[in-house]
């Protein structure tokens, strides 16, 4: 390239909506590179989208832009193309002839105008056309994420070459001699011509490096080039990804400049070895999450490196390393910051639907063609980038394996520097591992074999982190790896119809049977980890200051206000916010545990706008920490260095014997001779044991078993939580666990003379009567006007999972968000809690029933209650107090027998019996004994 004129600035504007044509003079301007909605062209949209973020001026149509541009004298009949990043379906005219049409939604449309502007005054016409896409477009045109917009939002701009250039640049990095190899096509008389390469590290920290340049003659119209960058040349990966710049000029045989390419080049090889991704020859661990091209200040994403770089290194100090693009494929910017951060990155093909063959009534060759030409022009415009590592064929794909296969063939021998595969989490219940593809993405080996800790009602079984009590011993080996492998059939599925959630909906599809156990023969990445859902921040509202507006969260609010919930919006939000960390703690240790597990792909980081609304993020939509839990804490269960204790339960009994193994989860280069692990147990207040342990690991181990911790726990009188602390001196690495400790079973719970009752008996009104206080604690499976007990926070949201479970016939998500506890209550003297759910609720509340208390008085606020989704918003009771006649009653739907069967459940017991008691126990709401057998009925 010689030269290169912009044209972001102002256009004329027309916008025409019914697709009627140009009419001039056009009777507006905007400023390009934008959309017209960041712009706030056109009609205001009145609408409020429930389920998204609304764009306030939503647009779908023709967009006309126009300006003039000025071709000087040196560059008039030199090769020319009009370069517009990021956009949709556009169509061009100069000077009222039209060049062309150009439809791809990942990669710069790219027009030859050579023809078209000699030297002088032209006008150039570009028409934007936001509808009737090849394909539905996944999250590249999704209402979800960053809507359909319309406009340019990237690079617009005329690049001149001279009579000789360079076309369809390509580097393969070569790690073992400290090499690359460009390939090139030559386009012109290749006669005499020269190319001279040099490359100098720009990044690299305190270390520099600058290669020798070099000239080579070339002999044809294909360039092939061996450059060596010497032996002191940097390698590039998560941990330093040192770059290159990498410029390739071409000189005519007088030593005529006929202009230069430059890349960004990082030495580098990523490769699938064994059950492991390795990067240089070093085992490595995808820290991943999921993006859909949220940008909720500008609609669209953005394309300079700064912003994304920005947003990268948000990500990176959380931990991450990884970033698989659902259904997208960002723009060039993205590729550039993850060069600089260090981050691994899978684009997608934007496509989430089947894939058929010839033989498929519904096959749409013309849209399969389509999208397979999109990842041919991904790979081709942003292959270079050594962030580039994997690509995907789309999201929950369906359909031929056979075709399938063919896709990944084609672009394998076009293009092998990424690995590739399938698609994430194809066929669902029926998955299958393809000969050609390098790494398997998804959540189960079969309907009971998950490798996940939570799914969707409508996905049972659901994982470890909702049904299992809690415990740290759970990883996937045993999943992924069965001891029973190849003992006989089963485990994929059967043949015939099954019912799958199909996007946002539902579908049945026809099933092939499996042959054998499904054991995977390349690394296994988890699919969609997480998604643990937090109630709204409504504060958040006053930051879409952009075209998109939370006309969402305003509804959301109308409704807890319309409850008479409004009051409590921050304290759910910081209640299920914490419990969502809580759970998304336990996820992602369950896969660090999990030897066999190749890395995790989280859903997500940050909330997602779309589908319901799910705001499933420790990040709002923002990229902004909703001060739930800090990076550094973060990071001490996601990093690439990660100490575990495993342990079978949270809650012992005083004098009990607590026993773990201690891990340590290890992907640095920096050995680990002469790291020592140092643990203590305290209270709060003292130490109460302490140990030190040297850690020994044979080169190159990652799951690294430092040892075991035993010891007796103290005597206590009151319920007292300890905390485990786990670190290694010197290091960032260390973490913490909270255990509960009981009083002693030799104070046994003595339910004699006790004022409990299961119903209200002729006993219990007496005493009633009587103005004494009783216990009520009906059976959970009585209470009619009920919400079933569940610990974890709601999967994803709720109104989108009620939609899929209700249409598949299948049970509806509980949908509760964790509890709400007035934990200085005077019932909580003997039971220690916080304000948010802990583990000594586990039991409790996955034994109950929250009793629905919107019919009655506003001045019954539960002691402890359940926050329900932004849908429902029931107003929910776990355990509630009221006045009855004379007398007084602590009501729950708590099952007795439950509570009597564990040790937490008898301690809230005690508290209880010993507050109803007391001269404390003084409700403030009042209930007849009529509406109290309605409510409890």
């Amino acid at each position: 390239m010689i030269d290169v004129i912009g044209l972001e600035g102002s256009w004329r504007l027309q916008l025409d909506e019914g697709k009627q044509g140009l009419r001039r003079p056009l009777g507006d301007t905007m400023a390009l590179p934008g959309t017209t909605s960041f712009a706030r062209k056109g009609k205001r949209n009145e609408e409020a989208l429930i389920g998204s973020l609304t764009d306030e001026y939503k647009f779908e149509g023709y967009a006309w832009f126009e300006r003039e541009i000025d071709i000087p004298e040196r560059l008039g009949g030199k090769t020319c193309f009009l370069h517009l990043e990021r956009t949709r379906v556009t169509t061009v005219w100069i000077d009222g002839r039209e060049v062309g049409t150009r439809n791809s939604l990942n990669t710069p449309h790219l027009y030859d105008v050579t023809a078209f502007l000699a030297s002088g005054r032209h006008t150039i016409t570009i028409r934007v056309d936001n509808t009737d896409y090849p394909t539905k477009g996944g999250h590249m045109t999704s209402p979800d994420t960053q809507t359909n917009w319309n406009g340019i939002t990237g690079k617009i701009e005329l690049q001149f070459h001279d009579r000789v250039y360079l076309r369809k640049l390509r580097v393969y990095p070569n790690v073992s001699d400290r090499s690359v190899r460009i390939v090139s096509e030559l386009v012109g008389d290749a006669a005499g011509v020269h190319a001279v390469v040099s490359a100098a590290s720009f990044n690299g920290g305190d270390s520099r490096h600058e290669a020798e340049e070099r000239t080579y003659a070339l002999e044809s119209q294909e360039l092939t080039i061996d450059y060596p960058l010497g032996e002191e040349a940097l390698l590039w990966s998560d941990a330093e990804p040192n770059l290159y710049r990498l410029r390739v000029s071409l000189q005519g045989a007088d030593g005529e400049k006929l202009g230069a390419e430059e890349l960004t080049v990082g030495l580098r090889e990523f490769k699938a070895a064994g059950d492991k991704f390795t990067i240089n020859g070093a085992k490595t661990f995808l820290r991943g999450k999921h993006d859909g091209l949220i940008f909720p200040l500008t609609g669209f994403a953005p394309t300079d490196v700064e912003e994304w770089e920005r947003i990268l290194r948000i990500a990176k100090s959380y931990g991450m390393n990884h970033y698989r693009f659902h259904t997208c494929c960002p723009p060039e910017a993205a590729f550039e910051a993850a060069d600089r951060v260090g981050i691994y990155m899978e684009p997608e093909l934007p496509f989430w639907g089947t894939i058929t063959d010839e033989s498929d009534e519904r096959h749409n060759q013309a849209e399969q063609d389509y999208l397979v030409s999109e990842g041919f022009a991904m790979l081709e415009a942003f292959g270079n980038h050594p962030s580039f590592v994997m690509m995907s064929l789309g999201n929950e794909l369906w359909g031929s394996k056979t075709r399938i296969s063919e896709i990944l063939q084609a672009y394998k021998a076009f293009d092998a520097r990424p690995l590739y595969t399938q698609g994430s989490n194809n066929f669902q219940w029926v998955p299958v591992i393809l000969e050609e593809e390098d790494f398997f993405c998804g959540v189960r080996m079969s309907r009971e074999r998950l490798f996940r800790g939570s799914y969707a009602m409508c996905d049972a079984p659901q994982g470890h982190v909702q049904v299992d009590p809690p415990s740290t011993m759970k990883d996937y080996d045993e999943a992924l790896f069965p001891s029973s492998a190849g003992a006989g059939p089963g485990a994929s599925g059967e043949a015939g119809e099954i019912q799958i959630q199909y996007g946002t909906e539902a579908r049945t599809v026809q099933a092939e049977a499996a042959d054998d156990q499904l054991i995977p023969s390349v690394p296994v990445v988890s699919h969609e980890i997480g998604q643990y859902a937090t109630f709204p921040d409504f504060r958040e509202i006053e930051k879409y200051t952009g075209p998109l507006k939370a006309r969402n969260f305003e509804i959301f609010r109308e409704r807890l206000e319309a409850k008479g919930l409004g009051h409590l919006a921050e304290r759910y939000f910081e209640c299920s916010g914490k419990l969502a960390a809580d759970c998304y703690k336990e996820e992602l240790e369950a896969a660090f545990r999990t030897k066999h597990l190749a890395g995790f792909q989280l859903l997500d980081l940050q909330d997602f706008s779309g589908q319901g609304t799910a705001l499933v993020g420790m990040l709002d939509a923002f990229m902004d920490s909703k001060g739930l839990i800090s990076p550094e804490e973060w990071r001490t269960f996601c990093s690439d260095a990660v100490l575990l204790a495993r342990f079978e339960k949270f809650n012992y009994e005083a004098g009990e014997t607590f026993e773990a193994g201690v891990e340590l989860v290890y992907y640095r280069q920096t050995p680990v001779d002469g790291l020592r692990l140092q643990w203590e147990l305290n209270d709060g207040q003292s130490r109460i044991a302490e140990g030190e342990t040297e850690i020994a690991a044979a080169s190159g181990e990652t799951n690294i078993d430092i040892g075991r911790i035993g010891l007796t726990l103290p005597s206590v009188t009151a319920m007292t939580r300890l905390e485990l602390l786990l670190s290694i001196p010197g290091t960032d690495i260390r973490k913490s666990y909270s255990l509960w400790v009981y009083p002693s079973a030799q104070e046994k719970l003595d339910l004699t003379g006790a004022p409990l009752f299961t119903e209200l008996t002729d006993e219990a009104v007496r005493l009633l009567e009587q103005g004494a206080g009783i216990i009520l604690l009906p059976k959970p499976d009585t209470i009619s006007k009920s919400i079933e007990g569940t610990y974890a926070t709601d999967f994803w949201c709720y109104p989108m999972f009620r939609s899929i479970s209700e249409s598949m016939n299948r049970p509806v998500p509980v949908g509760t968000m964790g509890l709400l506890i007035e934990n200085t209550h005077p019932v909580f003297k003997d039971f220690l809690s916080e304000e948010h759910s802990t583990y000594p609720w586990w039991s409790i509340v996955m034994n109950s029933r929250s009793v629905i208390l919107d019919d009655v008085a506003p001045s019954l606020n539960p002691i402890v209650q359940t926050i329900d989704n932004f849908e429902r918003n029931h107003k929910l009771g776990l355990l509630s107090e009221c006045r009855v006649g004379n007398g007084r009653v602590l009501f729950g739907a708590l099952d007795a027998d439950s509570l009597m069967s564990t040790l937490e459940g008898r301690q809230l017991l005690r508290s209880m019996i010993g507050y109803a008691k007391s001269g404390e126990f003084a409700p403030d709401a009042s209930l007849t004994l009529d509406e109290l057998r309605q409510l409890l009925g």
